[in-house]
């Protein structure tokens, strides 16, 4: 399973991403901004950290870059991506997963574990779960309360995926955290299970996100 890990100027969780899919038996690959062909992939992760220094806002300008185009390709060949923090704030920014990821009700940096239930296995990287399963993972994030004009449409088509469990640390609709596109192959969650996948950081809850993708 060859899986790209996307590099954009501020990156700052791909080598966390490309350590976890080792450890998941993945062969990961590290792929630039400028890249525009990823057909010889089976999967993207797009990683958490400050793409462009989060000018403009989060993701506004990494959402412009060829290699994002490249990934929309890769939709349309039904492979599966997944977006980690700012990664999230880049899926919606390129309109592949529903609603924003704006600025936190409270407007600070917000770094703390979370609660969190599974919404929906239907997702390459939530397969592993069972629906509603309570599971922890941190945040780290300015920009993550999620927002859609319409969040009954997103629940109404399974579209939710992680929702904070108590408390709702930024504001977001509904606790909503996490959500993916109609296919469930691209996936959005704000909270990092790459910081979540080996007991010596405090949970391994974050590791099925991706050994869910080698069962493909």
């Amino acid at each position: 399973m060859r899986v790209g890990v996307i590099r954009f100027p501020g990156s700052n969780c791909d080598r966390d991403v490309y350590h976890v899919l080792e450890l998941a038996g993945a062969e990961p690959e590290y792929v630039w901004w400028n890249q525009r062909d990823l057909g010889h992939l089976d999967a993207v992760i797009i990683p958490g950290g400050f793409s462009y220094g989060d000018y403009l806002r989060a993701g506004a300008i990494a959402a412009i870059t060829p290699v994002m185009d490249a990934v929309k390709e890769l939709v349309k060949e039904e492979k599966p991506v997944l977006g980690i923090c700012n990664g999230a704030q880049i899926l919606a920014e390129v309109g592949l997963v529903p609603g924003v990821f704006t600025v936190n009700e409270h407007p600070k940096f917000n770094c703390q574990w979370t609660s969190l239930q599974v919404k929906t296995t239907r997702t390459p990287f939530t397969r592993l779960f069972r629906r509603d399963e309570v599971i922890r993972m941190p945040v780290a994030h300015a920009e993550g309360r999620y927002y859609h004009e319409n969040v009954s449409e997103v629940w109404d088509n399974d579209q939710v995926v992680l929702q904070f469990h108590g408390e709702n640390p930024n504001g977001s609709l509904d606790g909503i955290t996490g959500v993916c596109d109609e296919s469930g192959l691209v996936c959005a969650v704000m909270p990092h299970p790459e910081r979540a996948s080996e007991m010596i950081l405090g949970s391994e809850d974050g590791f099925k996100f991706f050994r869910g993708i080698m069962k493909i």
